[in-house]
């Protein structure tokens, strides 16, 4: 499949925010925010999030739109951009994770997005959608990324969803602070650095989603 690139479109980013704003309050009890992270007016930034559902392809949108408001782009299957192409308008592009070398050109891409002033990239380093409570299990893209970037902060952003107080679910977010590490480390252990700070925030919103959000705040 051939590489898909972002065409943002500023007009359908308008009414697509609203569209989904919507959604979020029809389809969610509440959306929770915990946010540790606030991107100064000159920042870059490269957000990873877990990923379980189809929903997590939209929490992007919302939280750059009406919190973090950089130049956003976000990484997506290529057969899931083949299903949406529209996500192309609000700054999606595709990856081949099949085809390393394809997969590579497009984490370039990445990289060339970041010319841009205030520039952000959302990336799912699962790469699809798993289990939830399953073990995580990032691709190198990530790592990758970091050895190629200079000034950009790392963010990781827990996605976690329950019905513990109503039948109705709840959304709680969990954006965490900017991660520092030496750019000599070897790229698997970048890996596994990225992976056990989402895991252990993980970790913290199963346990206190739906039962303590003196933390949080409602955000729709």
């Amino acid at each position: 499949m051939n590489f898909i690139p972002a065409k943002e479109s500023p007009v359908f980013i308008k009414v697509f925010r609203l569209y989904t704003k919507l959604l979020f309050k029809w389809r969610f009890k509440t959306v929770w925010l915990k946010q540790e992270y606030e991107p100064c007016s000159q920042c870059k930034t490269v957000y990873y999030l877990n990923h379980h559902s189809w929903w997590d392809g939209l929490i992007p949108l919302m939280l750059n739109e009406y919190r973090f408001r950089q130049q956003a782009r976000a990484i997506m299957e290529d057969k899931q951009m083949k299903t949406y192409p529209l996500f192309r308008k609000i700054g999606a592009f595709s990856i081949n994770r099949d085809n390393p070398r394809k997969a590579i050109s497009s984490l370039r891409y990445a990289v060339q997005s970041f010319e841009r002033d205030n520039a952000s990239l959302f990336i799912y380093p699962e790469g699809t959608i798993t289990p939830i409570g399953s073990s995580m299990n990032f691709e190198n893209g990530l790592a990758w990324l970091h050895e190629k970037m200079d000034n950009v902060d790392f963010v990781p952003i827990g996605i976690y969803m329950h019905t513990i107080r109503h039948s109705k679910p709840e959304l709680h977010l969990h954006v965490g602070r900017s991660i520092r590490l030496k750019d000599s480390l070897p790229k698997e252990e970048k890996t596994a650095h990225f992976e056990n700070v989402l895991d252990q925030m993980l970790a913290e919103l199963r346990e206190t989603a739906g039962f303590d959000n003196r933390e949080f705040e409602q955000f729709l």
